[in-house]
């Protein structure tokens, strides 16, 4: 009988099936749970530790502390925006299916619409709460606030905006337009809230117009990526980065260094900014710190699962990771300014970028494979092979160095010794006999 149900039911389901509804379905969705094949090489990076944002983390023993924090926050923005609780639920419930639609999986038991509207507005409030407290906005609270105040933002602050910046932990950006406008009465303004959302989360960073974005990752993803001189991104079809033909990578930066490739900061910090001109390697500089590993991975995650937003950082790490072998490989770069180590020790750098591109799988079509064949048809030129041998074989130590100038030495002297011992019987050889000289007889007399 069970079968006989299922069947009815296939068969219901194959009379509804349309392939433009199911492309729909998936154009919704931007936020995703993270396949366990990628949580579990790192799950510390996908787990948020302050606060959780949406549905996935929410109800976590250990995120708890914050929810108090987020009612409290709703009063501040419902106070200050002069509005009811009401209008936030009557604006927000014509768009409740939209929202939902934006995950691409939710428990139960958030499929009851009032409870994820409820969910929604606190989360949504409280986000755009952080968001303001560095433009000073969020002044109505209290000066000993735990959270935003000045002790808040030295300590709490950091936690929060690397919470923020993970695929599992996101809001849509749907839902903080709505708030807004319902806070300043005004309409939608994307660009504005995503200058709020990079000052927050890169406040060094120079803005540039983005145009529609999903989420706070992917503002700061399209941050990281944007092309301040506006040139063209389209590119033709290229092989990836590692040739399957020959098994081609490219080398570590000590040994392009070795081959005479020299390396210099690029003019932007895109990561898209990485060019070979003329045996120099441009580079952006990139700060590395605690949270570097955490946000890199999920941005590939997300550049993993939502088809269409590209490629672009997946390459940059990949591509990071091939030059980037040893302690030795990081120092030259720092001392190049292309890496600014801010955990410690340069070999905890070399170790991060290694671990980031584990299982992954690269987009055949990297945008950086044309730099990459550059790089290596400039190393197998026969002059560059040969001087990266010559500084392999003998420039790799002080002894070696040693060795190699005694030897050298040697050599000359033995030159010059044959030359002095060869060169006095070679002149005696080679000089004109030399006539000896006789005294004139005198004139004998003549008989008289």
């Amino acid at each position: 009988m069970a079968e006989m149900n299922w069947v009815v039911d296939v068969n219901e389901k194959l009379g509804e099936f349309d392939i433009s509804k199911e492309m729909e379905h998936w154009k919704k969705q931007s936020i995703y749970r993270v396949p366990a094949c990628v949580t579990d090489l790192n799950k510390k990076a996908y787990k948020p530790q302050a606060v959780s944002f949406g549905p996935y983390h929410h109800g976590e023993e250990d995120l708890e502390l914050m929810e108090g924090h987020k009612q409290r926050a709703l009063l501040h923005f419902l106070k200050r925006s002069k509005k009811s609780i009401e209008t936030c639920i009557e604006t927000l419930g014509g768009r409740v299916q939209e929202l939902m639609d934006s995950y691409d999986w939710i428990d139960h038991m958030w499929h009851d619409k009032n409870i994820f509207l409820q969910l929604m507005i606190l989360d949504g409030c409280f986000m755009l709460e952080v968001l303001r407290s560095v433009s000073g906005i969020t002044s109505d609270y209290a000066y000993n606030d735990p959270i935003f105040s000045h002790h808040g933002k030295i300590h709490i602050m950091p936690h929060i905006r690397r919470d923020m910046l993970m695929l599992q932990n996101q809001l849509p950006m749907l839902l903080l337009e709505i708030l807004h406008s319902i806070e300043t009465g005004k309409e939608k303004n994307e660009e504005f809230l995503n200058k709020m959302i990079l000052k927050f989360c890169s406040p060094n960073q120079e803005f540039h117009t983005m145009g529609p974005c999903l989420h706070v990752l992917d503002v700061y993803r399209k941050s990281l990526l944007q092309d301040p001189h506006k040139k063209s991104r389209h590119r033709k079809k290229s092989p990836s980065l590692v040739h399957e033909s020959t098994g081609d990578i490219i080398r570590s930066a000590v040994e392009l260094h070795e081959a005479g490739i020299r390396f210099k900061t690029s003019k932007t910090t895109s990561l898209r900014d990485i060019s070979f001109r003329g045996g120099i390697l441009s580079l952006p500089m990139i700060v590395v710190d605690d949270t570097t590993e955490s946000t890199f991975l999920n941005l590939m995650a997300f550049e993993r699962v939502h088809v269409g937003v590209g490629n672009d950082v997946t390459s940059y790490v990949f591509f990071m990771d091939n030059i980037i072998d040893s302690a030795k490989d990081v120092s030259l770069l720092h001392a190049k300014e292309i890496i600014q180590n801010a955990i410690g020790s340069d070999k905890a750098v070399a170790k991060l970028f290694n671990s980031l591109s584990k299982d992954v799988t690269l987009d055949p079509e990297s945008s950086l494979d044309k730099v990459h064949k550059k790089v290596n048809d400039y190393c197998k030129k026969k002059w560059n092979e040969w001087r990266a041998n010559l500084i392999h074989t003998y420039f790799r130590s002080p002894w070696a160095i040693l060795s190699l100038v005694a030897a050298i030495f040697l050599v000359a002297l033995t030159v010059l010794q044959t030359v002095y011992t060869i060169y006095p019987v070679y002149r005696n050889d080679s000089s004109p006999p030399s006539e000896s000289f006789i005294l004139p007889h005198a004139p004998t007399p003549s008989p008289q």
